[in-house]
């Protein structure tokens, strides 16, 4: 690899070989739903809490990559994934049968990108398979930053529904196997902190445009 600025470009052209995206009801009835590997009716995805649904969902995710990549767990190196809970308990949760090496990541919003950029960092630096995912559910995170749902606050207009759902992407070094039908990732940019001092925790679209406009000048 080579650093020109803060841009980092890949000399081995690291490529996305699989991928999964699973969802909750809401997402599935919106614009996208033909987009994703799953759409689950049930909230708690069976489970005793909305945070136990959201390590299901992640693993869930991460075993569908892997299928579409016709790889399993004992193929991979390393495996980085983030969730907006505390600890990244989500993905400890949804990796711990696995046993794979992981590198819990927290980006909030950014984490797929995140996860993703030091998959393909690590797959330049020599290690063969990498996982990147995240993960996230609108009843946790409610809990998590805001109010639970059974608290009944009020939502103001302003307020984002975060998403329920998980993704996953398998990351290894380009061959000839894989390089024609492969996502390249040729390189990735590491943002700065932007803060202007939004204090609405119900705004998050005023407190993240600002990064927005810092990447594109």
């Amino acid at each position: 690899m080579h650093i020109k600025g803060k841009t980092i470009f890949f000399d081995t052209q690291p490529v996305v070989i699989g991928s999964a995206g699973v969802v909750g009801k809401k997402e599935g009835e919106g614009p996208l739903r033909n987009d994703f590997d799953a759409i689950f009716e049930d909230t708690t995805m069976g489970q005793e809490s909305f945070e136990l649904a959201e390590s299901a969902m992640l693993h869930d995710a991460i075993i569908r990559a892997l299928s579409d990549a016709k790889r399993s767990p004992a193929d991979v190196d390393f495996v980085m994934t983030g969730d907006l809970l505390d600890q990244c308990v989500g993905s400890c949760f949804a990796l711990k049968d696995l046993q794979i090496p992981f590198i819990g990541m927290y980006g909030a919003c950014s984490t797929m990108a995140l996860t993703l950029a030091n998959c393909a960092m690590l797959v330049d630096g020599g290690a063969k398979c990498c996982v990147g995912g995240a993960s996230s559910h609108f009843c946790s995170s409610e809990r998590q930053f805001r109010f639970p749902l059974e608290y009944g606050g009020q939502r103001p207009p302003t307020a984002q529904w975060t998403v329920t759902g998980a993704g996953a992407a398998v990351v290894e070094q380009e061959n000839e196997e894989n390089k024609e039908n492969c996502i390249k990732i040729k390189a990735v940019h590491i943002g700065k902190i932007t803060d202007l001092g939004i204090k609405d925790a119900n705004n998050m679209g005023a407190a993240m445009a600002p990064v927005h406009v810092s990447m594109d000048s």
